[in-house]
């Protein structure tokens, strides 16, 4: 089965048409939006209140901890995966899945705290939180708790939001995880879609890729040899991912297709239609003889910031 069942190409909209995702806030009052139309009554509060915690630490205002310092997981990597993950929530809920509002807010929570563990601590100086790779997920997870704790959280959704934080994990297989419950596997299989979708539908996905090379190198993880081999090594994580997410793929794709209909009146997957655009793109530009594919790369000059930061690497 394929995870990205491809559609018909919508031209006349694009995923980064409907919401200005370069604004935290216009993020949250697209979630806020949606959330209304889950439940005119649905309580915003705890939701605002985490994505307000999860920006201060990001921006390096949260007591104790410093600025974001990685390019690839940034504030705009969170934000993508809290939209997408509030997108699958309202298209489950259209196809007959109800969850309670608890287990939306812990959701939701966790996709916004899925990455703070590579925010580093003040007294914490040497590297980048890039150094954390490796065990971000669990740091994030234990970050997630004390949230929870702070903010009244039932031990029963903690314990649900550190699993579904850990379904971000691609080191861990989910089928061998020990789920509380349905709700929770759902909801966890969901947040690691939405990590992924917001990612690779990304239109600076490919330029943000070299970030993405220097943040292993420096954890010291991946099989990667320079700037050029992520690239060419990236159809076949496309491949992994679609094994990955293979026994909800179909599901998954449903939601997003509900969702963009009752939103936007739009009847298919913006997400999936970005990938394949970025796929196909990749593939060309690594077919061309005798060419460097960072060549091709043109957006948002990220290209030009990763040469100056770091140099020309092969």
């Amino acid at each position: 089965m394929n995870a990205f069942p491809w559609g018909n190409v919508v031209d006349y909209a694009k995923l980064s048409d409907l919401v200005d995702i370069h604004s935290p806030e216009g993020v949250l009052k697209e979630v806020q939006e949606i959330l209304h139309l889950i439940s005119p009554e649905f309580d915003l509060v705890p939701v605002n209140s985490a994505f307000n915690t999860v920006v201060s630490l990001f921006r390096g205002e949260y007591p104790g901890y410093q600025a974001c310092n990685t390019l690839y997981h940034d504030l705009r990597h969170t934000t993508d995966a809290f939209l997408a993950m509030s997108r699958l929530i309202h298209g489950a809920m259209l196809n007959g899945n109800h969850f309670s509002e608890l287990n939306i807010i812990t959701g939701l929570v966790a996709s916004l705290f899925h990455d703070v563990g590579y925010i580093l601590e003040e007294h914490d100086t040497e590297g980048t939180g890039a150094k954390y790779t490796a065990d971000h997920e669990q740091i994030s997870a234990e970050f997630f708790e004390r949230h929870g704790l702070e903010n009244g959280l039932p031990e029963e959704e903690i314990i649900g939001g550190k699993i579904m934080i850990l379904c971000t994990d691609l080191k861990t297989d989910i089928a061998t995880i020990d789920f509380p419950g349905a709700d929770v596997e759902l909801l966890g299989r969901m947040i690691n879609a939405a990590d992924l979708l917001g990612q690779m539908a990304d239109r600076t996905y490919l330029e943000k890729l070299l970030f993405l090379y220097h943040e292993f190198k420096e954890g010291q993880v991946g099989d990667y040899e320079g700037e050029v081999d992520i690239l060419r090594k990236t159809p076949g994580f496309y491949n992994f991912i679609q094994d990955r997410m293979e026994k909800v793929s179909a599901l998954l794709d449903r939601f997003m297709v509900s969702h963009f209909t009752a939103r936007w009146m739009l009847g298919t997957n913006l997400y999936t239609e970005a990938i394949q655009r970025q796929l196909e793109f990749l593939k060309n530009i690594l077919a061309l003889s005798n060419s460097d594919p960072r060549d091709h790369l043109k957006r948002d000059d990220i290209v030009r910031k990763v040469r100056v930061m770091y140099g020309e690497h092969d």
